[in-house]
């Protein structure tokens, strides 16, 4: 007996149709020599292990995030001759506002001296900075030298940084419903696609891979939208020790997995 053709939704992600290309067995090749076609347009970073770096070398918290944002500069230089195009990193989430006074001012004040120290570096290495989060929320010192930074590296066009600061996933999407509607757009008009413009990220290429260092296996509320067909990938080392040799671990990982987008 024959069947009728399965009735699919009309409003099924197109990705999950699209034909994902097999990568087969490990690549042999260090990351340096790997295919463009194998490497990710978007790599976003869960930044995790600055406290538990200082407490292991003695430190306060606050030097063990001077130190990750060291780690930040050493890499960036390091993305930007692997040409990854875009690189995403969670900097600051919501839930932070949780922990001490003292911390939250001084990663405040860690961010608004990286910006001035760092804005002609970005400059010449053609990185354009850009920020995911709730700007109007942060101090005014903090929203001002951003600002100055997303306009000084406006015209980078070797890698786009987003800094996710003051950062949340559910916040994002529930500021996309929120520019939905007052955009006055129909509920039956309402699809992915639309989502997908509401976000912060909005003409930006989903993140093909996700890493997280200090060992974790979650998101923790980072990008939950546009990581949805993402590879996660866990790295043990705490992020003021992650540098080029780890980056390049995660390249090759993420060119040896088969994608198949729920096919």
């Amino acid at each position: 007996m024959s069947r009728a053709p399965l009735a699919r939704p009309t409003d099924a992600p197109l990705i999950a149709a699209e034909e994902a290309p097999s990568r087969g067995e490990a690549p042999a090749l260090p990351a340096g020599d790997l295919p463009v076609e194998d490497l990710p347009r978007h790599v976003a970073i869960i930044m995790d292990g600055n406290r538990r770096w200082a407490r292991e070398h003695g430190l306060t918290e606050l030097e063990g995030h001077a130190a990750g944002v060291e780690a930040i500069r050493n890499l960036l230089r390091h993305v930007v001759r692997r040409g990854i195009p875009i690189l995403s990193l969670y900097a600051f989430s919501r839930e932070n506002w949780a922990r001490p006074d003292d911390e939250v001012t001084g990663l405040f004040a860690l961010l608004e001296q990286a910006i001035r120290n760092e804005t002609a570096e970005l400059r010449s290495q053609g990185v354009r900075v850009r920020l995911l989060g709730r700007l109007e929320e942060l101090p005014e010192p903090t929203r001002r030298s951003i600002a100055e930074a997303l306009e000084a590296t406006a015209g980078g066009d070797r890698l786009l940084l987003n800094i996710a600061f003051n950062y949340a996933g559910r916040t994002e999407l529930v500021d996309a419903v929120r520019r939905l509607v007052r955009s006055g757009i129909a509920a039956e008009a309402i699809d992915e696609r639309a989502i997908s413009e509401a976000l912060y990220t909005a003409g930006l290429p989903d993140p093909d891979l996700v890493i997280r260092t200090g060992g974790e296996q979650r998101l923790s509320n980072f990008l939950i939208w546009q990581s949805a067909y993402a590879e996660f990938y866990s790295c043990p080392v705490l992020w003021p020790d992650f540098g080029p040799a780890a980056f390049d671990a995660a390249l090759v990982e993420f060119a040896r997995r088969s994608r198949r987008f729920g096919r």
